[in-house]
């Protein structure tokens, strides 16, 4: 029996617009097992929203496409091939999703007492009491103090940090499989991020759930997620255990990530590096290496020809040019990692 929960095989899903076809997401592949947190990293337009959406099948069609791939959950339902109405029977029942914004994903005229007991009387059955119980339960357990009264509250009548508590209740009253939690922390300040993490941690210990985050957030990621996928330009450029990704990493996008955030153990207090330039256009995305034209280290056949995967140790990738033998030797940014590569 397959030890994953989720296997994503060369996922490509694009936009039709007005100025052409925007190829969003192109070529993804990763899998997830069960019981596992696996983070998606990359800047804004990388293809990690997109992806996340792809699999709980809320991209807007038209104008959005699966143009092919494969999305496998629990080892049995092919997610790209089911209707609207067996996809409504799994999303909030063995799938859930907490988005970036709870104010704008919560209704702000139905108490939240009733947006958690919805998805009871719709995928368990109970009855409108035995739901209201629940409510109170999974307020309870996400931290919201007195949760009885509470129930009856609109959004509103929440801060920032409780609204999203009251989203994580949401996505977990059913007990999912799997939670997608996108960019759960973006609209909180530092000290509430760091406690929805922890109650994230907390809630899968004890739920079991597999755990797919996605953020740009490398900080909520070392202390969250067991493997890393780094996403560019609609692509998987590495991906590994978070120790792979963060003491090791060998591609140098994810070498720009890490040089752009700031570390706890960095003494010196030295600035922070960004990545020069701008991603590319996914209309007509380059032919050759999508980073070639923002990396430094940037060879004639990265502009011609797209890098294929090289593996370093068990499940840890990265496609660059630089990983094949021919190639000249590199010296990891000293800043990066445990330790420069020699």
């Amino acid at each position: 029996m397959s030890q994953n929960i989720l296997e994503v095989h060369d996922l490509k899903v694009s936009f039709k617009t007005y100025a052409g076809e925007v190829q969003a997401v192109r070529g993804v592949t990763f899998d997830l097992k069960k019981g596992e947190a696996l983070a998606i990293v990359g800047e804004s337009g990388s293809g990690k929203s997109v992806t996340a959406q792809t699999i709980m099948r809320l991209i807007p069609t038209p104008p959005g496409v699966i143009k092919s791939g494969s999305i496998q959950f629990d080892g049995k339902l092919e997610i790209t091939k089911l209707s609207d109405k067996e996809m409504e029977g799994i999303r909030g029942s063995e799938m859930g999703m907490i988005f970036q914004d709870p104010m704008t994903s919560l209704n702000p005229t139905m108490t939240v007492g009733k947006q958690i007991a919805e998805g009871l009387i719709k995928h368990q059955g109970l009855s409108k009491e035995a739901a209201k119980q629940r409510a109170v339960e999974m307020l309870k357990l996400v931290g919201i103090p007195s949760p009885e009264s509470r129930i009856t509250q609109y959004p509103h009548e929440f801060s920032g940090g409780m609204r999203q508590r009251v989203m994580i209740a949401i996505a977990l009253s059913c007990n999912p499989k799997l939670l997608i939690a996108d960019e759960p922390t973006t609209a909180l300040d530092v000290t509430i991020q760091a406690q929805i993490i922890d109650l994230m941690k907390e809630l899968q210990e004890k739920t079991g759930a597999s755990i797919i985050l996605i953020t740009h957030d490398l900080g909520v990621v070392a202390d969250m997620a067991q493997r890393v996928v780094v996403m560019y330009a609609g692509k998987v450029v590495e991906q590994g255990t978070v120790n792979d990704v963060f003491y090791d990493p060998k591609h140098p996008y994810t070498w720009g990530l890490l040089r752009s955030v700031p570390r706890l153990d960095d003494d010196e207090k030295n600035d922070l590096i960004p990545i020069p330039g701008t991603p590319p256009d996914l209309i007509a995305p380059p032919k050759g290496c999508a980073f070639a034209a923002r990396c430094p280290y940037a060879m004639n056949i990265c502009l011609e020809e797209d890098p294929a995967y090289s593996e370093f140790s068990s499940g840890h990738t990265a496609a660059c040019w630089l990983s094949d033998p021919q190639a000249p030797k590199v010296e990891r940014p000293i800043e990066v990692g445990g330790s420069s590569r020699g």
